[in-house]
Order: structure tokens, then C-alpha cells, then sequence
């Protein structure tokens, strides 16, 4: 286990208490938006499940699997998981335990700001959900304009202190990986992105 996923660890069980007011005020809207994009059926990849935040707002016809690298935040989730259609599975988004074109769709909230290779992530996402399926995603990025070196800045502390990336250009980054970006909704300055992407 890496030193990001025993900082992971560390955090659970404070996670969901401290990330409460982001939800009420606008996480929670942008999470039902992600998930909206998603087909209605089909099997579903989530990566980085954390605690379960988006378990609730599954619909019942989605079958999901759900990945999570950190045994805490996975403990938690699991706490959530009271449906038969989803599976939680430990594992690293850059090394995924499934076949090739097993899910006819992915998502990701909040995820690529902290893998450690967002493009062997990528790799791994085209690898795994089905020619023409379509992957989701809800990012904070670095912004553009003014506000792009300053973030630069706080990354140079945010990446040693909690092995968060805020400086990820995470459109870019899945255009590069052979991705096809069909939407991107930016939100708080374009601090927050919901981009959509078909493989």
C-alpha cells in the first residue's frame, strides 16, 4: 500500500463529516449530474468509491462495481452498499482486476486529482469499458486564466501534505489518452469540470 492510500486511511473516518457542507452546497447537485450521464442500464465501473457518497444516488437499474484502493474508505462504503447490483472491490485505478471491455461505462467523482498516474488510469479506463461506452467525470482542475499559476502554487503544498493534485488538466489529459471529450461543464470559475468522454 502506497504512503496516499495509508493517508487515505488516515482521514476516513473523518471524511464524511468534513466534506458535509461541499455536498449540501453544491457536490452533491454535480454528483447526480455525473451519474446522469451514465446509461440507465448496463454494468458500471465507479473508481475511488472513498465512502460510498454516490451510492445513494444509483438508480436501482444500474449494476455497479465499485472500486476503492483504501481499506478504510472502503470499510465505510461497504456500510452503504445495501444493494444487490453493486459490488465493492479493493483495488488501484491504475491496475484494475477486470477484462477488457467488461462495463459498458465509468465513473469517476473526485478521483484523478489524486491518483498518482492519471494516464495509466486513463489507459486502464479505455481498456476495460466497451468501444462507444461512456466515462464521467467530476474533477476539480487547474483553471484557466489568472487563476492557473496560483493553483500551481498551492499544489506544491497540497501534493506532499495530502497527495492532492490541484493543477491536473484532467480534459487534456483524457483527450491525450485517445478519449473522445463529447461535454464539458465548468463550474466555480472552471475550478470544477464536469466533462463527459465516450472511448
Amino acid at each position: 500500500m502506497t504512503l496516499s492510500y495509508q493517508r487515505y486511511d488516515r482521514i476516513a473516518p473523518s471524511y464524511d463529516s468534513a466534506i458535509r457542507p461541499l455536498e449540501r452546497w453544491f457536490l452533491q447537485r454535480l454528483r447526480r449530474e455525473a451519474i446522469a450521464a451514465l446509461p440507465n442500464t448496463g454494468r458500471i465501473l465507479e473508481l475511488g468509491a472513498g465512502t460510498g457518497q454516490n451510492f445513494p444516488l444509483y438508480e436501482e437499474s444500474k449494476q455497479v462495481v465499485a472500486t476503492e484502493p483504501s481499506t478504510e474508505m472502503l470499510r465505510i462504503a461497504r456500510t452503504k452498499s445495501d444493494s444487490c447490483s453493486l459490488v465493492l472491490i479493493q483495488s488501484c485505478a491504475e491496475r484494475l482486476p477486470f477484462d477488457n471491455e467488461s462495463f459498458d461505462a465509468a465513473l469517476a467523482t473526485l478521483v484523478m486529482c489524486s491518483v498518482q498516474s492519471p494516464e495509466l488510469v486513463f489507459e486502464e479506463l479505455r481498456r476495460v469499458v466497451r468501444r462507444g461506452g461512456t466515462i464521467s467525470l467530476l474533477e476539480h482542475v487547474r483553471p484557466s486564466g489568472l487563476l492557473g499559476p496560483l493553483f500551481d502554487l498551492i499544489n506544491l503544498a497540497t501534493v506532499p501534505l495530502v497527495d492532492d493534485h490541484f493543477n491536473r488538466r484532467t480534459s487534456e489529459l483524457a483527450k491525450k489518452s485517445g478519449l473522445t471529450i463529447t461535454k464539458i461543464r465548468k463550474v466555480g470559475l472552471g475550478i470544477i469540470n464536469v466533462i463527459t468522454c465516450v472511448v
